[in-house]
């Protein structure tokens, strides 16, 4: 076998467990968003902004996390396991402390938020009922992603596939359980919490994903054992790495968010049907960009794993693979999204149709798809070479230099109809691609060793 199928094969051995996890994850988010739908448009809108907020505290993940990937991938490839397991073990203990704070910190600024969006109190009240219990449990969150993480990097794909898949299918039992004094279509008894209910499932499937996983790397059942009392133990030199690599990644995802804000409060300004039709085609879009996603999380070890291993020119091909694997596969989604906008987003509002809001937005982000598709493959590099920069520097010329001066001209500058609004993210996503493009091929990211 050549050196481009080789690679093709490990790609492909890394990056479909970890797609079709992602796409359980993903389907049982569409599945909360279906059950939420039943209750009303201001319980969608509700869930819609606390996503906002959500990603917002994913700034924090985003820099330890993204500086562990290539920290214990490269750890992992340079055959070093004990270092490999104390950067594990440090990235543990820097995401449980973070996500407290971070948690702590908005469960108090929530109903502000609200507030700021919305003057509907349906939306706050479901907004509130949903997001406390979500924060609530938001280290049990950054957890569980770390022990994915663990496993990915250290060359177990399966393992993290399979507990998201029983994860989801948990939580899928549980959505209609909690939510209803009667499951829908049936004449089983339910809970009947409400919106409510639908954050107790998730947080109960996370938990189980997390401890099960925990479990087994406490109990020798992973390539690496950690060790719990250990854990607490710093490493000054490690953790500065834990928070520097990444901080390019969490500058990028905050500055993004930022973005987004803006962008929905702009969105918002249409009134809350404007916000639950931005919510549901998120979530549309949210799931059909796993697969791309999925491959260059896969791929992204696999760069760590070369340059580990002193080999730039597989993780070069390693990348231009990525991207044209990730190509053909959204491609394919992105004509459903376009052709078929009605029926997906129905499936969200109770059977009603979005109207041409809904389809105007659909028929944008069916190429935002591909934008994104292309750019997977660039971030593989980024991520795996641990030199992060090149996603900050164009995130920040893609959203501050186009899309949120495009969004705010057109609304509040020449007062134009939404679906120009619509138009700021296939704006922003475009140029994104081509500025993350350009910074590959330069190639600095092949001289990053961390």
């Amino acid at each position: 076998m050549n050196e481009r199928g080789r690679l093709q094969k490990e790609i492909r051995r890394m990056s479909l467990p970890t797609m079709s996890g992602f796409l359980c994850q993903a389907f049982y988010d569409m599945v909360d968003m279906v059950f939420i739908g039943m209750l009303d448009k201001q319980a969608v809108a509700a869930t819609t902004l606390f996503i906002t907020v959500f990603w917002v505290l994913e700034v924090l993940n985003e820099i330890v996390g993204a500086s562990s990937v290539s920290m214990i991938s490269q750890a992992w490839g340079a055959g070093d396991k004990e270092r490999t397991r104390i950067i594990s073990q440090e990235t543990l203990f820097f995401k449980v402390v973070l996500a407290s704070l971070g948690a702590l910190c908005m469960i108090l600024l929530l109903p502000s938020f609200y507030r700021f969006f919305s003057g509907d109190p349906e939306v706050m009240r479901y907004g509130l009922s949903y997001g406390i219990i979500r924060l609530a449990f938001l280290p049990v969150f950054y957890s569980s992603y770390t022990v994915n993480t663990v496993f990915r990097c250290t060359g177990d794909a399966k393992t993290p596939m399979r507990l998201l898949i029983i994860a989801s299918v948990i939580n899928i039992v549980l959505d209609p359980l909690m939510m209803f004094a009667t499951i829908p279509g049936t004449g089983i008894p339910g809970l009947g919490l409400g919106i409510a209910g639908a954050a107790w499932a998730t947080v109960i499937s996370i938990s189980f994903s997390f401890l099960a996983g925990f479990v087994m790397l406490l109990r020798g059942k992973a390539p690496i054992t950690i060790k719990f009392r250990e854990i607490f133990h710093l490493h000054g030199a490690i953790d500065r790495k834990l928070m520097s690599i990444g901080l390019p990644s969490g500058i990028n995802l905050l500055m993004r968010n930022l973005a987004n804000f803006i962008v929905l409060k702009l969105v918002s300004s249409f009134g809350t049907d404007a916000i639950a039709i931005l919510g549901v085609a998120t979530r549309i879009y949210q799931f059909a960009v796993v697969p791309s996603n999925g491959i260059s999380m896969g791929s992204g070890i696999i760069v760590g794993h070369c340059l580990g291993a002193e080999s730039e020119r597989d993780a070069r091909l390693t990348v231009r693979l990525t991207s044209l694997d990730c190509t053909a596969i959204t491609f394919v989604i992105s004509l459903v999204m376009w052709f078929f906008p009605n029926q997906l987003m129905s499936l969200f509002l109770g059977g009603a149709h979005p109207g041409p809001q809904g389809v105007g937005l659909m028929h944008v982000f069916a190429p935002c798809l591909v934008c994104q598709s292309v750019m997977s493959g660039f971030t593989s590099a980024f991520t795996g070479s641990g030199d992060t920069r090149p996603i900050l520097y164009s995130a920040l010329i893609s959203q501050w230099l186009f899309q949120v001066p495009f969004a705010l001209m057109v609304t509040l500058l020449w007062d134009l109809p939404i679906g120009w609004l619509w138009l700021a993210y296939l704006v922003g996503d475009a140029s994104d691609c081509i500025s993350r493009y350009l910074y590959f091929r330069k190639g600095l990211w092949m001289k990053k060793r961390v």
